[in-house]
């Protein structure tokens, strides 16, 4: 059974055929997901898929792209939903210097109250990262991050920085992109962590794997990112599925 840590089903792109989309991720094996909420928009909707579903689970958070939209009553919003029973993680939530709709410096005010917020209510984080790495790390680490720990959300960096994040009690996910011919990074990380630090994810409707790049991504496909990483390292499918679902049970606080 596969473990998606990151899909996007309260996206626009799955309002005609979400429950459709949800059976072949069943039928390909996949049992769990976590839904990602990032906004007022997408949060209510993220705990509306969870509660439908027993073995799907929501994530709340803030994304850096919409820091600048963010209130204290939404930050108020986001404690009291760690309290719902299907919330098992606060973000996704980091540094986006892609676009620049947020300044950085408001970004990262968001960034260290989400963080704070989940040591205070004692939950994981979901981090998102582009064109950021080294703010993260040191935020991370100032705001003591290591205490909760958490996910690199579909991770782009080195090796070393990955396990500079091990270092700091997070695990490293991996998804579409490990899959692309020409991604030589996600293919080193794959190697080089090990089993036990590894999360499995699609990020769907994004980041589609090869064969389907460029199309609309979904749950099922995240049995090909799992067998890219059996094939680079040389071990079974069945081991990276037991591994990484073990592993994103133990992270997520989800009994068997």
């Amino acid at each position: 059974m596969l473990f998606d840590t990151h899909v996007h089903l309260n996206a626009d792109q799955f309002e005609e055929d979400r429950e459709e989309v949800i059976k072949r991720a069943r039928a390909a094996g996949v049992k769990n997901m976590v839904v990602v909420g990032f906004d007022r928009k997408t949060i209510p909707l993220a705990l509306e898929i969870a509660e439908s579903h027993p073995d799907i689970y929501a994530s709340v958070g803030w994304h850096p792209v919409d820091a600048i939209d963010m209130t204290e009553e939404d930050l108020k919003w986001l404690e009291e939903l760690t309290e719902h029973p299907k919330v098992v993680a606060l973000g996704e939530m980091g540094l986006d210097y892609h676009w620049d709709k947020s300044p950085a410096d408001v970004q990262k005010d968001v960034f260290r109250k989400q963080i704070r917020l989940a040591r205070k209510v004692g939950l994981p984080i979901i981090i998102h990262n582009r064109e950021a790495t080294q703010d993260i790390v040191d935020i991370l680490k100032e705001e003591h991050a290591e205490e909760v720990g958490g996910i690199m959300h579909c991770f782009s960096g080195s090796p070393e920085i990955a396990r500079e994040c091990v270092h700091m009690n997070f695990y490293i996910s991996l998804g579409g992109p490990v899959t692309f011919k020409n991604a030589r990074r996600p293919k080193e990380v794959a190697k080089e962590i090990p089993l036990d630090r590894l999360l499995i994810e699609t990020d769907c409707p994004f980041l589609a794997p090869h064969p389907y790049r460029g199309k609309r991504n979904e749950p099922a496909y995240v049995k090909l990112v799992a067998e890219k990483i059996a094939e680079l390292k040389g071990i079974s499918l069945e081991e990276v599925a037991e591994k990484t679902t073990r592993n994103a049970k133990k992270l997520f606080n989800l009994d068997d």
